[in-house]
C-alpha cells in the first residue's frame, strides 16, 4: 500500500481517536474531511456546536477542536504515517483550522507515538483527589509539554491558587444570576436513563461525579438544582493542585496552539499516573479572566485552566458516530 493509500477503514479508525478528545460540555464541534488523492485530513470548526454564551469568541471551541487535531497526529503516528500539520491554512475560511498531510513516517514521529495508549484512556474526572502531591519531575515534564505545541504550562503558588478559587467562586455566582447561562448549560447535560442511552453528546449524569459536600476544588456540577438519583457526596480537595496553561497572544491561531498543548499535556498526565480535569468558569466572564493570570508570569493569556492530582479518572462521555462527522472524498 502507497504512502497515501489509506482505506475506509484506517481513515475512520484515525477519526475515532481524533474524536476522543475532549470539548467545552462536550459539544464535540468538529468536522473531519479526508481527501484520498493527497492522503490530507481537513480539520474544521463545526458552528452550529457552537455554545454562544460561555464561549460567545468561539476560543474554547478552538481549544477542543486542536485537541481533536492533536489526537489524529498522534494517531497517525502510531499508524506510521508523518502528520505534516498546517494551522490556518486559508484566511478565506476559517472554519479551516488545520490540514494534515499524512507522509512516510521520520524520526520526528518518535514524542507522538509514545502518547497513542492514552488517547482513550484519558477521561475528565469529577470526583475528588488525594492530597499526594505531584513529583516536580512529572510537573517539569507536562509544562515541557506544552512547550513543545507554543504554549506555557505553568503552577501557581498557594497565594495565586486561592485567587484561583475565588474567582471560580465568582464566576459560579454570575452563572446563578444569568437565566441564559443556565439554560445554555442545560441544552448540554443529559439526565435520566432515556437521554443518557441516547445521548451522543454532552455531559451525562454518570459523569457528573459526586455533589460538593465540603472542599474548594474547582468542578462544576452539571446538575445544577436537578436531583439525580443515586448521586452521593464527597468531600473535594481544599488546596487543589492547579496548572494555567497559556500562550503570549490571545488570536486563533494561539487558541489552536493551546488546545494542542492542552491534549498533549493531558495525555502526557495520564501516562504518568495522574487524574486530569479542566475548568474555564473564571475564563468564561471578560471581567474576570484577566484577573486569572498569574502578574508574576510571562504567559500574556490564560486559555485553560487544570486540575490535576491522584484520584479515579472518571467515565467514559459518549461521542457522535464517526459518519456524522467525517466526509471522504
Amino acid at each position: 500500500m502507497s504512502v497515501h493509500a489509506l482505506d475506509t477503514k484506517t481513515v475512520t479508525s484515525l477519526v475515532e481517536d481524533a474524536t476522543a478528545a475532549p470539548s467545552m460540555y462536550n459539544a464535540q464541534p468538529w468536522k473531519f474531511r479526508f481527501f484520498r488523492a493527497d492522503g490530507t485530513f481537513h480539520v474544521c470548526s463545526d458552528l452550529e456546536r457552537a455554545i454562544p454564551r460561555a464561549d460567545p469568541t468561539t476560543r474554547a471551541l478552538h481549544l477542543g477542536c486542536a485537541a481533536a487535531l492533536f489526537n489524529l497526529r498522534v494517531a497517525a503516528a502510531h499508524a506510521g504515517r508523518q502528520p505534516v500539520t498546517e494551522l490556518l491554512p486559508d484566511p478565506a475560511d476559517p472554519q479551516l483550522l488545520a490540514t494534515v498531510r499524512l507522509t512516510s513516517p521520520t524520526a520526528m514521529d518518535t514524542d507522538l507515538a509514545p502518547l497513542y495508549p492514552a488517547i482513550h484512556r484519558r477521561h475528565t474526572s469529577r470526583h475528588p483527589f488525594t492530597d499526594e502531591e505531584i513529583p516536580q519531575a512529572i510537573k517539569d515534564a507536562l509544562s515541557a509539554a506544552a512547550l513543545l505545541e507554543g504554549a506555557r504550562l505553568t503552577f501557581p503558588d498557594a497565594w495565586h491558587v486561592q485567587t484561583l478559587l475565588d474567582l471560580v467562586h465568582d464566576a459560579e455566582g454570575h452563572d446563578a444570576m444569568d437565566a441564559a447561562a443556565s439554560e445554555e448549560l442545560r441544552r448540554w447535560t443529559r439526565i435520566g436513563t432515556a437521554a443518557v442511552d441516547a445521548a451522543t453528546d454532552g455531559i451525562p449524569d454518570y459523569a457528573f461525579g459526586p455533589r460538593k459536600h465540603a472542599g474548594r476544588a474547582p468542578v462544576r456540577d452539571y446538575a445544577g438544582r436537578h436531583p439525580v438519583p443515586g448521586r452521593d457526596a464527597a468531600t473535594f480537595e481544599n488546596v487543589p493542585q492547579l496548572a494555567l496553561l497559556g500562550t503570549a497572544d490571545d488570536r486563533s491561531r494561539d487558541w489552536l496552539r493551546a488546545g494542542q498543548a492542552l491534549e498533549r499535556v493531558l495525555l502526557q498526565a495520564t501516562l504518568d499516573g495522574l487524574a486530569t480535569s479542566l475548568t474555564s468558569h473564571a475564563l468564561e466572564w471578560p471581567d474576570i479572566r484577566w484577573a486569572v493570570r498569574d502578574p508574576l508570569s510571562a504567559m500574556g493569556f490564560v486559555q485553560i485552566v487544570l486540575r490535576l492530582g491522584y484520584g479515579p479518572s472518571g467515565p467514559r462521555t459518549p461521542r457522535r458516530p464517526v459518519h456524522e462527522v467525517l466526509d471522504i472524498e
